[in-house]
């Protein structure tokens, strides 16, 4: 009897204890996606539905055991990263990636909070414009991490056109700038090699969203990992966001996460 071979994503993350967020989501989304997902955690987190109580960070050499222990006998096909809150973690992060010749590198730069609160040390953010977004295949921020990471204000369509074209410039990588619900109606803009794409997007009437970013970047990952090209991984991650919103899961007391296995057996799990 042969054995079965799968494609495979790394999410290199914090944990959220709740589920819905981080490395729980992500390792949900990738099994969702048909890849086979493995973790090297960043950070532990008491979190649920509403909110973030306490953070405990792993020290940057462990980050990297983790990191090696991986590469080392199950080398992914695709890798994602997200929460990394201090300058030692991400520098480790883009060593060991760059060491390894990682491929497929999705990063979610996670550092504004929905409340608005920055969750990322102006020192580590010099560091990931310097060491991890260079690396990178493509980044996915949102408006206001967009905001930070181009240096410039964004209000409307031109202007998220700007900024990813300065982001996807200054970096060398693809760029989907996700516009929420307050620009252009949640539509998202990818930014590759000078072209530009909307993706229209499709309200839904929904208010737990708890982890959709760490859910699109895993998708799109997972997708990478599966051969896909950059404009197809985001457009399938798209639809999979769509799909688990849509489902209407309703747990926790604020707001709730998506349902990642709404369609566990169905188009999106085919390796």
């Amino acid at each position: 009897m042969s054995c079965r071979k799968i494609k495979t994503a790394l999410t290199i993350a914090g944990s959220d204890c709740s589920g819905g967020a981080g490395i729980q989501a992500d390792l949900k989304t990738m099994l969702a996606n048909g890849v086979y997902g493995m973790s090297a955690i960043t950070a532990l987190t008491a979190q649920n539905t509403m909110g973030v109580t306490a953070i405990s960070e792993v020290s940057p050499e462990f980050l990297l055991q983790q990191i090696d222990a991986v590469f080392t006998d199950i080398f992914p096909d695709a890798v994602k990263t997200g929460m990394t809150a201090s300058a030692g973690l991400i520098e480790g992060i883009a060593e060991r990636l760059s060491f390894y010749k990682a491929r497929n590198i999705v990063v979610d730069p996670v550092m504004i909070a929905t409340s608005g609160a920055r969750l990322i040390s102006e020192s580590a953010i010099a560091v990931l414009k310097e060491k991890l977004l260079p690396i990178a295949d493509i980044v996915t921020p949102n408006i206001p991490e967009a905001e930070v990471l181009s240096g410039m204000r964004i209000s409307d369509k031109a202007d998220m056109e700007q900024a990813a074209r300065f982001i996807c410039d200054s970096y060398g990588c693809a760029v989907l700038l996700k516009g929420g619900h307050s620009i252009n109606d949640a539509n998202d803009l990818l930014c590759e090699n000078g072209g530009m794409t909307w993706f229209s997007g499709r309200r839904i009437d929904n208010p737990n969203t708890h982890g959709t970013g760490c859910t699109l970047s895993s998708a799109i990952a997972s997708n990478l990992a599966k051969g896909h090209d950059i404009t197809t991984s985001v457009t399938l991650a798209k639809e999979y966001i769509s799909g688990a919103l849509s489902a209407m899961l309703a747990l926790g007391k604020g707001s709730g996460p998506l349902h990642h296995g709404f369609d566990i057996c169905g188009r999106y799990s085919v390796t």
